[in-house]
């Protein structure tokens, strides 16, 4: 498939008014795409984020012309009934035709929990969940007067009225096999994170996402396999290493932030880390051919839609020196 670079937009650490002028930029410097967090609180409390990700997306879509938008990644199963999430992907869908992408996933407890008052449940209810809403979202968008009696969601006679001509794709995120096949079986795209062991994406992410394709009689080129890349890169190897600090929370393991509900609970967690455990979550490098090697890594796994969340305060920076000196030579690996 096309090789795409994008721009992760961190809603978690920038307020909109600023987020969307790097969005713009990301454009004007010729990313491919703008993928958005949707987040009801931030890894952080202190100078922490929190915009409201689909009105964001509709501001962006609204100063950009060309850019893939998108989410990375939205839970529509807890904050949201997914007849809302439904109304609103072919809603910027109309406004923005085959520009819109909404991603998905099971979501967080520190994203789904404050805001709902609801326990978090284990991971085979979370997948049921997921499973139903996707299935609820889909239907809307290709029925009327939609009467659906899920087990965790139900509509009456629904139907969504302002809907573009061909449904808006939807990329499914996974961190484990169950999710990665699903993707393969029922979505166009396919959304993880970098920073990992090389076996998860080797040994079972790809695999089972292949699986997933197969299963549906799919080809492997029919899905879009994308990757948000935790990339530090800067002149100053110094600067790049110090700008992980502000995402230390990334390099929590599963155990120590899986009940994590507050944001205040995981910047002390993170704040406690030392600059080499935060920083081994990020590819962290002043030689842009040696980053390239880096993530060329990626590319020769079979992900051909790389999407770069940098760390630092100063985006601008980060998104000018990566248009001028990264992605020319990225660009050269896809003739």
């Amino acid at each position: 498939m096309q090789l795409r670079f994008g721009y992760k937009a961190s809603a978690e650490q920038f307020g909109p008014t600023a987020l969307l002028g790097f969005g713009v930029l990301a454009e004007e410097l010729g990313f491919d795409s703008v993928f958005v967090s949707d987040h009801f609180q931030p890894w952080r409390h202190a100078g922490g984020h929190a915009p409201f990700s689909l009105a964001w997306l509709g501001a962006l879509g609204a100063k950009t012309s060309r850019v893939l938008l998108g989410t990375s990644v939205l839970a529509p199963t807890f904050r949201y009934h997914p007849a809302i999430v439904a109304q609103a992907f072919a809603t910027l869908g109309v406004l923005f035709p085959r520009r819109v992408i909404l991603g998905m996933g099971t979501g967080e407890s520190m994203n789904e929990t404050p805001a709902t008052g609801s326990p978090w449940p284990e991971p085979k209810e979370r997948t049921q969940r997921f499973r139903e809403a996707l299935e609820l979202i889909e239907t809307l968008w290709s029925g009327e007067r939609v009467s659906f009696p899920g087990q965790f969601y139900q509509t009456s006679k629904a139907t969504i009225y302002d809907r573009p001509a061909k449904p808006v794709p939807i990329y499914i995120a996974g961190a484990g096999p169950v999710m990665a096949r699903m993707a393969g079986e029922k979505a166009e795209g396919f959304i993880c994170t970098s920073g990992k062991s090389r076996d998860l994406y080797t040994e079972t992410l790809l695999p089972n996402l292949a699986a997933g394709l197969q299963k549906a009689g799919r080809a492997r080129d029919s899905i879009d396999c994308m990757i948000e890349m935790k990339v530090s890169f800067d002149t100053d190897r110094r600067r790049a290493l110090e700008d992980t600090r502000n995402w230390g929370a990334l390099a929590l393991s599963q155990q120590e932030k899986h009940d994590v509900k507050d944001a205040m609970e995981m910047e002390r967690l993170a704040d406690a880390l030392p600059v080499e455990r935060t920083a081994s979550r990020w590819i962290v490098s002043d030689d842009a051919e040696e980053h390239v090697g880096k993530l060329k890594e990626y590319l020769d796994m079979g992900f051909n839609h790389l999407v770069f969340h940098a760390p630092g305060e100063d985006q601008p920076r980060f998104l000018k020196l990566y248009a001028e000196r990264v992605l020319p030579l990225l660009r050269s690996l896809d003739r």
